[in-house]
């Protein structure tokens, strides 16, 4: 059996990998669909001051509090931030890192600086009456599930430590039907690098709500022997 924390992405919630955690779980493994706060199940605690460390504070915190161990660790999008600055922390812990279509911060890069013109511009103006939570991104505001984020999250800088080194492999999953993406330099980055376990799919953005057996596959594939 093999312990998997799964993170979610900006402005949704922990329903995103309900098709994966079954599936995962109907294989025999455990999972962990870990909760944001301010998002999701958790947003009623929306507030201002929720930070990118609130959120990396959170999972850690969910992990202990399962009781888990060794564990594979993956986030989607937004939740790319996330994963790496937990990583920093209970790296050697962690037997794979797994990227869905997400960021992936160097040290000292917030998510703003690695998005464009188009996404700061959203970030600042949706913000107009709302100051401090940032609405969804032009054709996600119809989704009724979706709520607003909080903008310190998207500001603020991974520091990594060196434990973050100390994973075992890393995945990264990059969704090939999605355009335009913020995350073709992620991409360019990791598939010609050996230390990286790259794959395609032929997905929009939400890659395992539209290629859900690849998907399951991939991670089936990091399970403990």
């Amino acid at each position: 059996m093999t312990n998997y924390v799964l993170v979610h992405g900006a402005w949704g919630g922990g329903w995103s990998y309900d098709r994966l955690a079954a599936d995962l779980r109907a294989a025999g493994h455990r999972v962990l669909v870990a909760g944001l706060t301010g998002l999701g199940a958790h947003a009623t605690e929306i507030n201002r001051s929720i930070t990118l460390t609130t959120h990396i504070d959170d999972i850690c915190r969910q992990i202990e509090h399962a009781g888990v161990g060794r564990f594979v660790l993956a986030g989607h999008s937004y939740g790319g931030m996330v994963i790496t600055g937990v990583a920093a922390r209970l790296g050697a812990r962690i037997d794979a890192l797994v990227y869905l279509d997400a960021f992936l911060p160097q040290d000292g890069q917030s998510l703003w600086d690695t998005v464009g013109d188009f996404e700061r511009d959203h970030y600042i103006g949706s913000q107009k009456f709302t100051p401090g939570l940032v609405a969804p991104l032009p054709g996600m505001e119809n989704n009724p599930r979706l709520g607003r984020h909080p903008l310190y999250t998207l500001l603020e800088g991974v520091r990594l430590t060196g434990e973050e080194a100390k994973v075992r492999r890393r995945v990264y999953v990059f969704a090939a039907s999605w355009s335009p993406t913020p995350f073709t330099p992620f991409r360019d980055r990791v598939k010609d690098d050996p230390a990286w376990e790259y794959h395609e799919a032929d997905a929009g953005h939400d890659v395992m709500g539209d290629q859900p057996q690849q998907v399951l596959e991939i991670l089936l594939g990091l399970a403990a022997g």
